[in-house]
Protein backbone atom coordinates (compact mmCIF):
# COMPACT_ATOMS: atom_id res chain seq x y z
CA UNK A 1 0.00 0.00 0.00
CA UNK A 2 1.06 3.76 -1.17
CA UNK A 3 1.32 6.27 1.54
CA UNK A 4 0.77 9.85 0.37
CA UNK A 5 3.73 12.25 1.03
CA UNK A 6 3.40 13.88 4.56
CA UNK A 7 5.10 17.22 2.68
CA UNK A 8 6.18 18.42 -0.62
CA UNK A 9 9.26 19.87 -0.64
CA UNK A 10 10.73 22.38 -3.84
CA UNK A 11 14.60 21.91 -4.55
CA UNK A 12 15.87 24.64 -6.51
CA UNK A 13 19.29 23.89 -7.55
CA UNK A 14 21.88 23.43 -9.98
CA UNK A 15 22.35 21.10 -13.11
CA UNK A 16 26.08 21.06 -13.04
CA UNK A 17 27.73 19.72 -9.50
CA UNK A 18 29.52 22.80 -9.18
CA UNK A 19 33.61 22.81 -8.23
CA UNK A 20 33.82 21.76 -4.03
CA UNK A 21 32.59 18.34 -2.88
CA UNK A 22 30.50 20.31 -0.31
CA UNK A 23 27.89 21.38 -2.58
CA UNK A 24 26.94 17.55 -3.73
CA UNK A 25 27.06 16.98 0.03
CA UNK A 26 24.20 19.30 0.69
CA UNK A 27 22.35 18.06 -2.25
CA UNK A 28 22.54 14.33 -0.58
CA UNK A 29 21.88 15.76 2.62
CA UNK A 30 18.88 17.61 1.50
CA UNK A 31 17.13 14.69 -0.62
CA UNK A 32 18.03 12.12 2.31
CA UNK A 33 16.03 13.72 4.82
CA UNK A 34 13.21 14.79 2.69
CA UNK A 35 12.84 11.09 1.67
CA UNK A 36 13.71 9.82 5.59
CA UNK A 37 10.98 11.95 7.09
CA UNK A 38 8.31 10.87 4.46
CA UNK A 39 8.34 13.93 1.53
CA UNK A 40 8.33 14.31 -1.16
CA UNK A 41 10.63 16.26 -3.61
CA UNK A 42 9.59 18.22 -6.36
CA UNK A 43 12.27 19.60 -8.79
CA UNK A 44 13.59 20.75 -11.74
CA UNK A 45 13.64 16.92 -13.26
CA UNK A 46 17.51 16.50 -14.59
CA UNK A 47 19.69 13.71 -13.78
CA UNK A 48 22.51 15.62 -14.05
CA UNK A 49 24.69 18.01 -11.25
CA UNK A 50 23.17 18.64 -8.10
CA UNK A 51 19.64 17.89 -9.68
CA UNK A 52 20.46 14.82 -9.86
CA UNK A 53 21.81 13.84 -6.77
CA UNK A 54 19.04 15.76 -5.15
CA UNK A 55 16.18 13.22 -6.42
CA UNK A 56 18.65 10.24 -6.12
CA UNK A 57 19.26 10.73 -2.50
CA UNK A 58 15.52 11.27 -2.03
CA UNK A 59 14.50 7.81 -3.84
CA UNK A 60 17.01 5.92 -2.21
CA UNK A 61 15.76 7.51 1.18
CA UNK A 62 12.03 6.21 0.25
CA UNK A 63 10.78 9.00 -0.68
CA UNK A 64 8.60 10.35 -3.90
CA UNK A 65 10.33 12.39 -6.57
CA UNK A 66 8.24 14.45 -9.06
CA UNK A 67 10.33 16.00 -12.32
CA UNK A 68 9.19 18.66 -13.98
CA UNK A 69 10.93 19.10 -17.18
CA UNK A 70 10.37 21.27 -20.47
CA UNK A 71 10.99 20.05 -23.38
CA UNK A 72 13.17 21.51 -25.06
CA UNK A 73 15.50 20.76 -21.80
CA UNK A 74 14.97 17.42 -21.63
CA UNK A 75 18.31 15.93 -23.77
CA UNK A 76 20.17 18.63 -22.20
CA UNK A 77 19.71 18.38 -18.84
CA UNK A 78 19.37 14.61 -19.29
CA UNK A 79 15.68 14.21 -17.78
CA UNK A 80 15.61 11.78 -15.04
CA UNK A 81 13.55 9.12 -16.12
CA UNK A 82 13.63 7.42 -12.59
CA UNK A 83 11.10 10.06 -11.19
CA UNK A 84 8.16 8.98 -9.63
CA UNK A 85 6.31 11.46 -11.43
CA UNK A 86 8.13 13.32 -14.62
CA UNK A 87 6.40 16.00 -16.33
CA UNK A 88 7.61 16.94 -19.71
CA UNK A 89 5.28 20.37 -20.56
CA UNK A 90 6.24 23.04 -23.13
CA UNK A 91 8.01 26.11 -21.70
CA UNK A 92 9.58 27.28 -18.58
CA UNK A 93 6.90 29.04 -16.99
CA UNK A 94 4.52 25.62 -16.99
CA UNK A 95 7.57 24.29 -15.65
CA UNK A 96 7.52 26.75 -12.55
CA UNK A 97 3.94 26.84 -12.18
CA UNK A 98 3.42 23.20 -11.92
CA UNK A 99 6.69 23.20 -9.36
CA UNK A 100 5.12 25.94 -7.36
CA UNK A 101 1.23 24.09 -7.50
CA UNK A 102 3.15 20.88 -6.21
CA UNK A 103 4.82 21.75 -3.25
CA UNK A 104 4.19 22.98 0.25
CA UNK A 105 7.46 24.48 0.48
CA UNK A 106 10.47 26.22 -1.56
CA UNK A 107 14.51 25.73 -0.52
CA UNK A 108 16.94 26.97 -2.91
CA UNK A 109 21.13 25.35 -2.43
CA UNK A 110 24.07 26.10 -4.33
CA UNK A 111 22.91 26.78 -8.37
CA UNK A 112 23.02 29.38 -10.56
CA UNK A 113 21.34 31.90 -12.91
CA UNK A 114 17.92 29.43 -13.46
CA UNK A 115 18.01 28.62 -9.64
CA UNK A 116 18.34 32.16 -8.69
CA UNK A 117 15.29 33.01 -10.82
CA UNK A 118 13.33 30.36 -9.63
CA UNK A 119 14.18 31.54 -5.93
CA UNK A 120 13.30 35.09 -7.10
CA UNK A 121 10.04 34.54 -8.74
CA UNK A 122 8.58 32.65 -5.80
CA UNK A 123 9.95 35.28 -3.48
CA UNK A 124 7.95 37.87 -5.24
CA UNK A 125 4.98 36.21 -5.78
CA UNK A 126 5.03 35.55 -1.90
CA UNK A 127 5.58 39.23 -0.91
CA UNK A 128 2.64 40.51 -3.45
CA UNK A 129 0.43 38.16 -1.42
CA UNK A 130 0.10 35.38 -4.31
CA UNK A 131 1.19 32.47 -1.85
CA UNK A 132 1.71 31.69 1.95
CA UNK A 133 4.07 28.76 1.99
CA UNK A 134 7.49 29.07 2.74
CA UNK A 135 10.89 29.76 1.65
CA UNK A 136 14.38 29.13 2.62
CA UNK A 137 17.52 29.20 1.44
CA UNK A 138 20.61 26.51 2.13
CA UNK A 139 24.23 28.54 2.39
CA UNK A 140 25.97 25.60 1.71
CA UNK A 141 29.68 26.23 2.46
CA UNK A 142 28.80 30.40 2.45
CA UNK A 143 27.53 30.09 -1.12
CA UNK A 144 24.49 32.36 -0.35
CA UNK A 145 27.10 34.69 1.49
CA UNK A 146 27.53 37.38 -1.46
CA UNK A 147 24.13 36.90 -2.39
CA UNK A 148 22.72 37.92 1.29
CA UNK A 149 25.09 40.70 1.82
CA UNK A 150 23.44 42.13 -1.29
CA UNK A 151 20.05 41.65 -0.63
CA UNK A 152 21.04 43.74 2.89
CA UNK A 153 22.61 46.24 0.87
CA UNK A 154 19.61 46.61 -1.09
CA UNK A 155 17.72 47.27 2.03
CA UNK A 156 20.25 49.66 2.89
CA UNK A 157 19.85 51.55 0.43
CA UNK A 158 15.61 51.95 0.07
CA UNK A 159 14.98 49.08 -2.34
CA UNK A 160 13.61 47.01 0.03
CA UNK A 161 12.39 46.48 3.22
CA UNK A 162 13.50 44.20 6.01
CA UNK A 163 9.70 42.30 6.24
CA UNK A 164 10.71 41.06 2.62
CA UNK A 165 14.04 39.60 3.73
CA UNK A 166 11.56 37.70 6.80
CA UNK A 167 10.05 36.52 3.77
CA UNK A 168 12.92 33.88 3.39
CA UNK A 169 14.69 31.65 6.02
CA UNK A 170 18.52 31.10 5.66
CA UNK A 171 20.98 28.89 7.31
CA UNK A 172 23.83 26.37 6.69
CA UNK A 173 22.32 23.61 8.72
CA UNK A 174 19.85 21.56 6.34
CA UNK A 175 18.09 19.33 9.01
CA UNK A 176 17.01 22.74 11.22
CA UNK A 177 16.17 24.51 8.12
CA UNK A 178 13.92 21.82 6.23
CA UNK A 179 12.12 21.39 9.84
CA UNK A 180 11.33 24.83 10.40
CA UNK A 181 9.93 25.08 6.39
CA UNK A 182 8.11 21.94 6.86
CA UNK A 183 6.43 23.36 10.24
CA UNK A 184 5.83 26.82 8.79
CA UNK A 185 4.08 24.98 5.85
CA UNK A 186 1.80 23.26 8.18
CA UNK A 187 -0.04 26.96 8.56
CA UNK A 188 0.56 27.74 5.03
CA UNK A 189 -2.72 27.95 2.62
CA UNK A 190 -2.19 28.62 -1.10
CA UNK A 191 -4.49 31.61 -2.10
CA UNK A 192 -6.88 32.05 -5.18
CA UNK A 193 -4.17 34.33 -6.18
CA UNK A 194 -1.67 32.18 -6.55
CA UNK A 195 -3.67 30.02 -9.12
CA UNK A 196 -4.62 32.78 -10.53
CA UNK A 197 -1.10 34.24 -11.63
CA UNK A 198 0.41 30.96 -12.66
Amino acid sequence: MTHSPSFSMCVYCGSRPGKLEAFGEAAQAVGHWIGSHGGQLVYGGGKSGLMGTVARATREAGGRVVGVIPKALVDRELANELCDELHVVTTMHERKAMMAERSNAFIAIPGGIGTFEELYEIWTWRQLGYHDKPIGILNANGYYDGMLQFLQQCVGQGFMDEWQMGLIKSGNDHAALLAQLVEEAGLAQQSDALRAVI
